[in-house]
């Protein structure tokens, strides 16, 4: 069976209540500690991905894993600062489009 498609909203509410009951609460961690979880994340995606150009056999899976891991930490991020991931993508999607001369704007 398909999981439906993830949105955006979803990850929002589950990941805060998440963060909240098993490991603490967002406003816990100041917007630096959620930034430098952030940063760890894309560095430990950022190593795996240059073990890959050496070549080592490193699983693809893996590198989306700490992707992942770096969204959800942004994602935790933006609800700290009381703003939407969702929000924020659409308007920057928007203005990099109407920058460039795009017709491809998201819904």
């Amino acid at each position: 069976m398909m999981a439906s498609p993830l949105t955006f909203r979803e990850l929002r509410f589950s990941n805060a209540a998440r963060c909240e009951e098993v490991f603490h609460a967002i406003n816990e961690w100041s917007e630096t500690d959620w930034m430098c979880a952030v940063a760890g994340e894309v560095g430990e995606a950022a190593n795996l991905i240059k073990k890959r150009r050496r070549p080592q056999p490193i699983d693809v899976d893996d590198v989306v894993d700490e992707l992942a891991d770096a969204v959800i930490y942004i994602d935790l991020l933006c609800t700290r600062m009381g703003k939407s991931l969702e929000d924020g993508i659409r308007r920057k999607f928007e203005a990099v489009s109407l920058r460039r001369g795009s017709a491809i704007h998201l819904a």
